[in-house]
């Protein structure tokens, strides 16, 4: 069965965009610190949705591939361990920084936590994309 990735690469490219916003030092100096917070808010939020599609499509792809009985019911590390042994992932400790980063987002909302949560989604974009590179080359 083949999966429907319409929704990864349109929450992927939606971070990337985000992102590049962010990034753009002659725009985002002439804003106010308001507007500063409000696009890394966004950079938040889309780091979030994506963090979620990309876990549940790992958990997807497993069950169609492997069968709901090796996925049904796994705690998100061995979620992560699967999808690395299937190589749709290369780092299952990074991974779990992802979800611990989106965990403290939906427990706590601080100016620390915010900066955190900002530069991981940084980071994770790379391996998002990868995630769906992973996904659309072994999408039967």
């Amino acid at each position: 069965m083949k999966l429907d990735l319409s929704s990864l690469r349109k929450a992927v490219g939606s971070l990337e965009k985000t992102l590049e916003v962010a990034d753009d030092k002659d725009f985002i100096s002439g804003l106010s610190d308001n507007q500063k917070d409000a696009i890394r808010a966004g950079v938040i939020q889309n780091f979030e949705f994506t963090y979620e599609l990309c876990w549940k499509f790992m958990r997807r792809w497993l069950e169609v591939n492997l069968g709901s009985t090796y996925v049904e019911g796994v705690a998100r590390r061995q979620l992560f361990r699967l999808s690395a042994e299937n190589k749709l992932i290369a780092d299952v400790d990074q991974w779990m920084e992802y979800h611990d980063a989106r965990n403290e987002t939906s427990h706590t909302y601080d100016e620390g936590t915010a900066e955190d949560v900002f530069g991981t989604a940084r980071e994770f974009l790379p391996d998002a994309e990868k995630l769906l590179q992973a996904l659309e080359a072994r999408n039967d």
